[in-house]
Parts: C-alpha cells; structure tokens; sequence
C-alpha cells in the first residue's frame, strides 16, 4: 500500500533568501513538488524568495489567485471566490499526497502569520500529514530594517490589521504600548488618521520592501500618501519596566 505524502508548510521569512532557516533550506533542497500561491500572471513573491533553495528539477506548482483587489474583500462574491480556489488548491494538493508525494507550500513570513497556508492547512489537517517550518515574520524583518527595538521589559505589543476601522484602530493604538499595523497598502491614508487621534502619529514608522531589494524606512508623518503593497507601519514601544 502506498504511503501517503507529507505537506510542508514552508515559511519562507520577510523576503531575504538569506532569511530562509536552515531546517526550510533542507526540506526545499529534498522535496520535488513545490508549491506556492501568486497572483495571476505574476511570479510570485514566496517563491522568488526561496527560488535559490530550490533545486532545478523540483516541480512548481503556482496556485493562482482568481481575484486580488478587484472587488472589496468583504463582499460576498470576494469571499466565495476565495473559498472555491481554496477548496480547489488544496483538493489539488490532497490528490499529490495521496499519490505518495511530498509537497512544500510556501508561505511568506511564518505560515501561521497572516499567510493564506493557514486555508490549505484548515482544509487538510486530521487528513494527511502535515509538518510546519517557522519563518522570521515579515513584522520583525522589518523593525530590524528600521533598527527600531519593538519591546522591552513589561510592553505589551499589539499587532493591527491596517482594515481595521479608524475609530477601532486608534482606540487601540491609545491603549498599547507599542504597535505593528499590517495590510497597510490603500490603507495608508485611514492608519496616519488613526495614529493622529491617538496622539502617536509622530512615534509611527513606515518600512517599505523590508529587508528587501527597494528597502525604504521613513517616518510615517513625512512618507507621501501612497506606499508599496510590501508595507509595515511600526510603532516602538520599549518604554516599560527595565533593568538600568
């Protein structure tokens, strides 16, 4: 009887090749079918990341996006387009494990972060088996870009999805020590808005590309009014208890 493939979910890390771990590194070096998820006609970021780890004859398998941003993402056609390609992605990658193939996902970050690795990984787990390799967050790519110490001693670190409300992002703001807003993108003008009410526009960090090629690191109240899909805005914190 065959013995049925393990999916590996592969966090790839915040977009240096240099970032990837050593245990990804090998597992991307052995396994012959890798896949990853892209934008329809686009290369796909993840896998130009771990593209030096991987060997030549390993199989890509893209899994394309059907939409990004063409209809506002709570709409209800958004979401069961979504849902279909993820019911279909991972019936595609069940059928491989199931032929006795390993498959290695590959997630920016950490696949447990934010990456769309978590819909394949909801739809398949108790059903095969499924190994996950951690990755450096995009988040602390990023506030070491910006040499910006996130948190010390008893902070409490927030991290905000930028589709927040502004009345919800800045009541949150106001109560953190320090922050870590993601899915800035057209999000931007709402977020420096939010960080105004709460009196902490100044303390804000915008990152662009971090640790990337294009990397940019500006303070928020003097960045333009638009930024590059790659954006993280910070806000340090390391004002709590320390030890002198």
């Amino acid at each position: 009887m065959r013995s049925v493939g393990t999916l590996y979910g592969i966090g790839v890390g915040p977009g240096d090749p240099d970032l990837i771990t050593v245990k990804a590194a090998k597992i991307l070096a052995a396994v012959r079918i890798v896949a990853h998820f892209r934008k329809r006609g686009a290369a796909g970021h993840a896998w130009s990341i771990a593209r030096p780890h991987i060997p030549a004859e390993a199989r890509e398998l893209a899994l394309e996006y059907p939409l990004t941003t063409e209809i506002p993402f709570t709409e209800d056609g958004y979401i069961g387009a979504l849902s279909r390609f993820y019911s279909e992605a991972s019936g595609n990658i069940r059928h491989l494990l199931e032929a006795g193939q390993d498959v290695a996902l590959l997630s920016e970050g950490d696949p447990f972060f934010f990456g769309s690795f978590l819909h394949m990984y909801e739809r398949l787990r108790g059903a095969v088996p499924i190994v996950v390799v951690p990755g450096v967050t995009g988040m602390s790519g990023c506030w070491t870009a910006a040499a910006a110490p996130i948190a010390l001693g008893d902070d409490v670190l927030t991290v905000l999805p930028g589709t927040l409300g502004e009345d919800a992002l800045a009541a949150k703001l106001q109560a953190t020590d320090a922050a870590v807003i993601m899915k800035v993108g057209h999000n931007l003008p709402k977020i420096r808005e939010a960080l105004a009410a709460a009196g902490r526009l100044d303390e804000a960090i915008l990152v662009e590309r971090g640790t990337m090629e294009g990397e940019r690191v500006v303070r928020l109240s003097e960045a333009g009014g638009a930024t590059a899909y790659f954006s993280i805005v910070l806000l340090p914190g390391c004002k709590g208890r320390r030890i002198l």
